[in-house]
């Protein structure tokens, strides 16, 4: 006798077929561009060192299959999108207990089983959150919090995490209620164990930077308890979610335990960790006194929206865009340049977060400054052609030698990726990309309810065209284009949303929305 269990992956696998056909059909984009960059992408990558589930070889069809097309007049946005989830997949294995994301492409020794690192697991949840087959995903997530623990020694805890904000905000984009029900004690139960681990008794969390996946930065310490931006905006993020999964399964009881628990944390950091002088979230010793050193860190709360809506805050961001501060020609640095202690860490020889350039930073201060822009009133000097600026600067820096790279870090000034093309480096899984497209500079905002929200960052006049295609979202196939003269995609003039291939939105240009029914 067949069991249920293998029923419900047959019924799976129908519907998503039933979801591609349908995707097919409505498709605005065809998949001739992907075809041609992956075909690049395999010519650069010939050797093919490590071959995980997906080899070059087969990384068109699976990529077809699996994820939205992008489409803008800006050719290294649109190349670099592509050889982001070209490379994204390269990670995907396939285990004797699920599918996993590696975060290095070769075998390290701090790993868990098959080589799983956990530091880099919120990003590869929110990336992945918008493949059409769930099951990478679930598998992943599953892995973490059944998988691991079972092991004599434990890689979840070895880095700062903010699992249950990504899980919840996978949920936004599929509204699989079963997989949150199913897992909605084991994160509890992460939670608390956090809270065993790191929680000072005042309610603030302490982690060492190293710990933090940033090591050899300015404020941290591999000893010290220092109270950090990071994980405090971590398990805020962490404990709203938990609400918010919480009152979806109907709890109410844990549903009040993390609003409390997430209302505590906010005035916690908001408190103890901004500094009036600095006008900046920084690191504060055991000691109580504050590490005197403005940090890229310092731009995670905006991430989770932990700020208040205040002009004061929104001072802080003054900082990206001053050459001081932590704007340099390759990108965000990880530590303001005129501190006195800015890159004096080394060069390489370990990872310094003191200033290189990181896109694990990156990521997090992009997708911390797309919620000001989108969220928040007080936006102080920031617009959207800032963020547009510090995204083409990101998609800029995959380069090595005159050609395309992804690897850990880079100097500030000439984009030199410091670990050099070393194998370990290469395709490092460590960051975001494709979701900063979709969800920011496109606007596509999930949301919990039966509405469409679009909240686009392109500035005003940039593109005469763009087109998101085949984004499965809420079990519906999404195109969202813009076609000032109605002659590049011949679907009509203007901002235009369509769903499942029936138009749902037609304006004159792209602009904040919210579709009641789509």
């Amino acid at each position: 006798m067949k069991s249920i269990q293998h029923y419900i992956v047959i019924l799976t696998l129908c519907l998503l077929q039933t979801t591609l056909c349908r995707a097919q059909s409505a498709n605005v984009l065809s998949t001739d561009n992907l075809r041609q960059y992956v075909s690049l992408f395999n010519t650069i990558d010939q050797e093919e060192a490590v071959k995980n589930y997906v080899p070059n070889d087969q990384s068109f069809e699976w990529l077809a299959k699996n994820i939205p097309l992008f489409d803008c007049p800006d050719s290294a946005l649109r190349e670099i999108y592509y050889y982001r989830w070209w490379a994204f997949r390269k990670h995907l294995k396939e285990t004797p207990e699920g599918y996993i994301f590696t975060e290095f492409i070769t075998k390290m020794n701090h790993a868990g089983k098959y080589n799983a690192i956990s530091s880099a697991l919120g990003h590869h949840i929110y990336e992945g959150r918008w493949l059409h087959n769930p099951q990478y995903i679930d598998d992943y997530i599953s892995f973490w919090l059944y998988v691991d623990p079972k092991h004599t020694v434990q890689r979840f805890h070895a880095f700062s995490s903010w699992v249950d904000d990504a899980v919840y905000n996978r949920y936004l984009v599929n509204l699989d209620k079963p997989f949150i029900q199913k897992n909605l004690l084991a994160l509890d139960a992460d939670y608390r164990k956090w809270q065993q681990e790191k929680q000072l008794s005042e309610g603030l969390f302490w982690q060492f930077d190293v710990r933090d996946a940033m090591e050899e930065s300015i404020s941290g310490s591999r000893k010290e308890k220092n109270r950090r931006p990071t994980i405090n905006s971590y398990m805020y993020g962490n404990a709203k979610a938990l609400a918010e999964m919480a009152a979806l399964v109907k709890n109410d009881t844990l549903q009040r335990r993390y609003q409390r628990q997430a209302a505590e944390l906010k005035k916690l950091t908001l408190d103890s960790l901004w500094n009036k002088d600095d006008l900046f979230f920084e690191v504060k010793h055991e000691n109580g006194s504050f590490a005197k050193a403005r940090e890229a860190i310092g731009f995670i709360p905006w991430y989770f929206n932990l700020p208040d809506d205040k002009a004061e805050y929104a001072r802080q961001w003054d900082q990206l865009t001053d050459t001081t501060g932590f704007d340099a020609p390759w990108g965000i640095t990880t530590a303001e340049r005129r501190h006195p202690l800015f890159r004096t860490h080394g060069s390489g020889h370990g990872c310094e977060w003191d200033g290189p350039v990181w896109p694990f930073a990156t990521t997090q201060t992009l997708k911390g400054l797309a919620n000001l822009l989108t969220d928040y009133r007080n936006q102080g000097r920031m617009t959207n052609s800032v963020f547009y600026d510090e995204l083409q600067k990101y998609t800029r820096s995959h380069t090595m030698n005159g050609h395309l790279y992804l690897g850990e870090y880079q100097d500030e000034k000439t984009g030199e990726w410091l670990k050099g093309d070393n194998p370990r480096s290469k395709f490092y899984n460590h960051s975001g990309f494709a979701d900063l497209i979709i969800s920011d500079l496109i606007g596509l905002k999930p949301r919990a309810d039966n509405a469409l929200e679009i909240h686009p960052l392109i500035p005003e006049g940039k593109w005469d065209w763009f087109c998101l295609d085949n984004v499965l979202y809420h079990g519906k196939i999404l195109t969202i284009l813009f076609d000032k003269t109605g002659t590049h995609y011949g679907k009509g003039k203007g901002f235009i949303v369509f769903s499942d291939g029936k138009p749902v939105l037609k304006r004159e240009k792209p602009a904040p929305v919210t579709i009641r029914k789509f």
